[in-house]
């Protein structure tokens, strides 16, 4: 099942992002846990990321495609332009093609730890845009691409950061997910300033749940996100009581999932961080409601 198609059928799409584990171990307890997800809420597609600095590419192309034949749940596969060659780009998603995966999101990627800024690799690429089209001239594939509410912490101004997340639709991006925020009207701003610049395609909320204060904070400082003032006050308040701090991030993406919804957002992407047991919870909340 192309991505793409999913949306647009008047009923919202859920999917799940998780990272690849680093052994063989967690591989197979992060699939066991694919399964026991599929069994209780069904989603309409799992992506996993491609790991920090591009270190786990074999990793994530050989979970895409479990999930795909073994689970029968649709997969998509993180690429982006980080420690790679055109070439080995090309290589890497002829093989997931050849697999059956029709679907990729197309990404510039963070920079290794160990280096401040991106440096792109001899015969490499240097943008996200750069790669929706090498993508959709190589292969008939479901492509999608990032946005950012916020705008994204290299972008010069909100201007020139739409002007480049226009280009990824023309360039072939078929819908766009969203960085994590946690201000709705962040996003509904954006999603208005997208469609007057010419953007038609779906622009899908990512939402993280919060389970722990320091690494929400640590996220948000890289990706240029904000926490709601209120929220983060809260959140501090308890940060050394785990269970306090996973119900109170648990409520607020309850709310923030349920305004998107009703104001018409065509979906959500949860960003699980391999915890899919508060996107379960969130889940069953919604359909409660």
């Amino acid at each position: 099942m192309r991505i793409r198609d999913l949306y647009g059928k008047d009923k919202p799409v859920f999917s799940f992002e998780f990272f690849p584990p680093k052994t063989d171990k967690g591989e197979q307890n992060l699939l066991a846990a694919l399964a026991d997800l599929k069994e209780a809420v069904e989603p309409d597609f799992v992506s996993v990321t491609y790991g920090a600095g591009g270190s786990t590419q074999d990793r994530t192309h050989a979970i895409v495609v479990k999930v795909q034949r073994e689970l029968g749940t649709t997969a998509m596969a993180h690429q982006t332009c980080v420690g790679v060659t055109r070439a080995d780009i090309l290589r890497g998603v002829e093989k997931l093609v050849e697999h059956g995966i029709e679907n990729v999101l197309a990404l510039r990627g963070d920079p290794p730890k160990e280096l401040e800024d991106f440096q792109v690799v001899d015969g490499g690429l240097g943008h996200g845009t750069d790669l929706i089209e090498l993508l959709s001239s190589e292969f008939d594939l479901s492509i999608g691409a990032a946005c950012y509410p916020e705008v994204h912490p290299e972008s010069a101004d909100p201007a020139s950061d739409l002007e480049w997340t226009l280009e990824k639709q023309r360039l072939g991006a078929g819908f766009l997910v969203t960085q994590l925020f946690f201000d709705n009207a962040r996003y509904f701003a954006f999603v208005e300033r997208a469609r007057s610049a010419g953007i038609t395609i779906p622009i899908v909320p990512g939402i993280m749940p919060i389970t722990n204060v320091a690494q929400v904070e640590r996220f948000t400082k890289m990706c240029g996100a904000t926490i709601p003032e209120p929220l983060l006050d809260r959140l501090r308040g308890h940060q050394d009581d785990p269970a306090a701090v996973m119900a109170d991030g648990i409520e607020h993406a309850i709310t923030q999932a349920l305004e998107l919804l009703e104001r018409g957002a065509p979906g959500l992407h949860f960003y699980t961080l391999n915890k899919s047991n508060a996107t379960r919870s969130i889940l069953a909340a919604l359909r409660r409601s």
